[in-house]
């Protein structure tokens, strides 16, 4: 990447997490880049390596599979599985983003053959898996290093890593070569890569690594040529930016993670639940209806490097998961989220998660079927937008109501550390209700008041 390519990408990239946003309305478009079988799915984060002892694809088939399968997982996300280099890796067995070889699979996973046998079975439930891809950089050992040098950004004509152009040192990705964008061959060979796991693997997406780092032309070229091989293909953007989901020929989805974010700071107190109405009226006045954002409580970045959800929302992680579910957007599970998962795993040496009481799994399969069967909470346009539910105490208390084709949600949250009695101040909230959780019955008025206890929540279906 040329440092043109850097200016430009730094003037769009967001402090935290090198999340990116856009800061001008962009015009959406009226047609979705999402395939029709994502209306009302939901997405599962594997890391392959931490998820079982064996750290392999056939233990994960074995083991797991079936079970996220019965949960009501959809899209499996595996964390990237291609070799990595072993020239200045970081830690014993280095970084998943620090490929060497973009067309097979690491041995510490397993073969080929390993990973077609975890796919075909994965299509056999009707679940979709997802390749997490490098396109921004590659390890020290890719075959590109020797073979075609000029793929790589080059300082005095010596390959670099990623560099701040401001003061020319390191981002500290010392263990990855920066690609050149500039270079058309490396463009076609890096297509070429990527066809090749939709034509002859038959994987069924993408998520996209360091989008925000790669010219948006790129995404223009590559992405037609990978829905042109798979019309259903699906395509996730590590970035937050409006224009690469507000096109019907790019991207998907894209991270959610100013309200990622936002929910940290409700959860311990920094921010009011105004925080959460200001960031809606953002979102909603950016992106297209028919763009899908991700959202979650969790991930790989946020579990290894800014602490656990429990870590970062405490007694609140129920309530924040409820809202990240219910709420706009497509929600995210993490490997070991449904344990749930109490440390934070190393990245860069084996660091099994401890699989024990799935504590969590019950909720967030719940939740996951709840998605699947009530139209209110379908993806994008296929969902019922949110209306925001007044009550006497909004200052603790976050209501919302979704609705499409009779199917409607409504969510009362207690984001506070106190029990809270409100009164909902709601015209359109009467009808006789399932509550999601007990299975009860309920009766819902317009002037309909609970008690509700410190981080509790009510999730009622029509």
């Amino acid at each position: 990447m040329k440092y043109s390519q850097i200016v430009l990408w730094l003037s769009v990239i967001a402090v935290s997490n090198f999340a990116c946003r856009q800061e001008t309305a962009i015009k959406p478009v009226s047609k979705s880049a999402s395939p029709e079988w994502a209306k009302n799915a939901n997405i599962y984060e594997v890391n392959i390596r931490q998820h079982t002892p064996e750290g392999t694809f056939k233990a994960f088939q074995e083991g797991h599979l079936k079970r996220l399968n019965d949960m009501g997982v959809d899209i499996l996300w595996l964390m990237p599985i291609f070799p990595i280099s072993e020239t200045k890796r970081k830690g014993t067995l280095g970084s998943y983003y620090a490929v060497s070889d973009f067309r097979t699979t690491n041995p510490e996973f397993g073969t080929m053959d390993d990973f077609k046998s975890l796919l075909k079975e994965a299509h056999s439930y009707n679940m979709k898996i997802i390749l997490d891809w490098v396109p921004n950089h590659t390890g020290w050992d890719h075959v590109w290093i020797k073979a075609h040098p000029d793929y790589f950004t080059q300082v005095a004509d010596t390959i670099t890593d990623p560099l701040n152009p401001e003061t020319g040192e390191s981002w500290g990705w010392t263990d990855v070569a920066d690609l050149n964008y500039d270079n058309p061959k490396m463009r076609a060979e890096m297509i070429s890569d990527l066809l090749f796991w939709v034509n002859e693997i038959g994987v069924d997406g993408y998520r996209m690594d360091v989008a925000h780092g790669v010219p948006l032309d790129f995404w223009q070229q590559a992405i037609p040529q990978l829905r042109a091989a798979n019309p259903d293909i699906f395509m996730l953007a590590e970035a937050e930016i409006p224009e690469q989901v507000n096109s019907d020929s790019l991207f998907a989805m894209c991270y959610g993670w100013s309200l990622h974010h936002t929910l940290n700071r409700v959860a311990q107190g920094k921010d009011s639940l105004v925080s959460i109405d200001n960031w809606w009226k953002e979102k909603s006045s950016k992106y297209s209806k028919n763009a899908y954002l991700m959202h979650f409580i969790t991930n790989h970045d946020e579990n290894s490097w800014a602490g656990t959800e429990l870590e970062r929302m405490g007694d609140a992680v129920d309530a924040m998961t409820v809202f990240t579910f219910t709420f706009d957007g497509m929600p995210l599970i993490y490997s070991g989220q449904e344990e749930p998962l109490t440390r934070r795993l190393a990245f860069f040496e084996k660091d099994s998660i401890e699989w024990k009481n799935y504590a969590k799994q019950e909720l967030l399969s719940t939740l996951l079927k709840l998605k699947h069967r009530n139209k209110a909470l379908w993806n994008g346009s296929a969902g019922g937008e949110p209306q925001r539910i007044t009550t006497d105490i909004d200052k603790a208390v976050y209501a919302f109501l979704r609705e499409k084709d009779g199917n409607r949600i409504l969510v009362i949250l207690n984001l506070s550390a106190t029990t809270q009695n409100p009164t909902l101040q709601c015209k359109n909230c009467a009808g006789n209700y399932k509550d999601v959780i007990t299975g009860k019955a309920q009766k819902v008025t317009n002037d309909y008041q609970m008690e509700l206890k410190a981080w509790s929540y009510k999730v009622l279906e029509i």
